[in-house]
C-alpha cells in the first residue's frame, strides 16, 4: 500500500489520532473509524458491484483487511484514502469472480491519457432540476451511473459522489492525476449525454400524452430502464 501514501503535512487530524490509538490496541478507536466510514464504503462498493449483498461483503472484508494490516499503514496519507483503495480492490475482485470470462480493469475503455476531449458540453434541455423532484432525479442519476463502464464509474463515484479530491481519487486508485481527470470528464460527458437523451425522450413522451405529438410518432414507450441504456463503451 506504500505506493498510494502521499505525505500529509500539518497538525495531527482527529482521524489520525484514532488510527494511532487503534494501533496501540484501542479497539474502540477502530470502531469509531468503522462508524465514521462504513456508509461511505458501502456506497462505493454498491456502485461498483451493483449488488447490495456483495457491497455488504466488501465493507466487511475491507475493514477486516484494514484492521489486520493497520501496522502497515504509514500515516502518510488519509486513512480513508487507504481504506477506499482496499474497498475498491475488494469490489473489483467481486466482479471478477462473478464474471470470470471478463476481466474487470480500471483501464477499461481508456486508450491513452492524451486522448482528445471536447472542450464544451451542451446544456441539458430541458433543465431536469426545474422539472423533476430531487428524489426522482437521484433515482434517475443512480440508474445512469450504473450504465457507465466500471473504470469511469469508480472515478465518478469517488470524485463527484463521495467528494474525494482529484489527488485523493488518484491515490486511492493508484492512477495519475491526468488519468483521473480524463476519466472523470469522459464519465461526465457520458452521463450528460444519457441524461439529456432521457429527459428529451421523457419530455416528448409527455407531449404525446397531452396530444402535442410534434413528430406524429405515437408508438414510443419511454421506460425508466432507458436511463442506463446505450453504448457502454465509447
Amino acid at each position: 500500500m506504500g505506493a498510494i501514501q502521499n505525505k500529509v503535512v500539518g497538525p495531527v487530524s482527529e482521524e489520525l489520532t484514532l488510527v494511532q490509538a487503534a494501533k496501540r490496541g484501542d479497539d474502540s478507536a477502530f470502531e469509531e473509524l468503522v462508524r465514521r466510514y462504513d456508509r461511505n464504503v458501502f456506497r462505493i462498493a454498491q456502485h461498483i458491484t451493483q449488488n447490495r449483498e456483495d457491497a455488504e461483503d466488501v465493507v466487511q472484508e475491507a475493514f477486516l483487511k484494514a484492521y489486520g494490516n493497520l501496522a502497515q499503514f504509514q500515516e502518510q496519507s488519509k486513512f480513508y484514502t487507504w481504506l477506499v483503495r482496499i474497498a475498491v480492490n475488494e469490489a473489483l475482485m467481486k466482479l471478477r469472480r462473478r464474471k470470470p470470462e471478463r476481466t474487470v480493469s480500471l483501464d477499461e475503455d481508456i486508450k491513452t491519457e492524451d486522448d482528445s476531449l471536447p472542450r464544451e458540453i451542451a446544456d441539458w434541455s430541458p433543465n431536469p432540476e426545474q422539472q423533476y423532484t430531487q428524489s426522482e432525479l437521484r433515482e434517475i442519476l443512480s440508474k445512469t451511473i450504473q450504465g457507465l463502464p466500471p473504470g469511469f464509474r469508480t472515478v465518478f463515484v469517488l470524485r463527484d459522489v463521495e467528494g474525494l479530491s482529484t489527488e485523493e481519487t488518484a491515490a486511492a486508485l493508484e492512477l495519475s492525476v491526468p488519468a483521473v481527470k480524463s476519466r472523470l470528464l469522459r464519465a461526465r460527458l457520458q452521463l450528460r449525454e444519457r441524461l439529456g437523451r432521457y429527459f428529451q425522450r421523457r419530455e416528448n413522451g409527455n407531449d404525446r400524452e397531452n396530444g402535442n405529438d410534434k413528430d406524429g410518432d405515437k408508438s414510443a414507450d419511454i421506460k425508466t430502464g432507458d436511463v442506463s441504456s446505450g453504448d457502454g463503451n465509447q
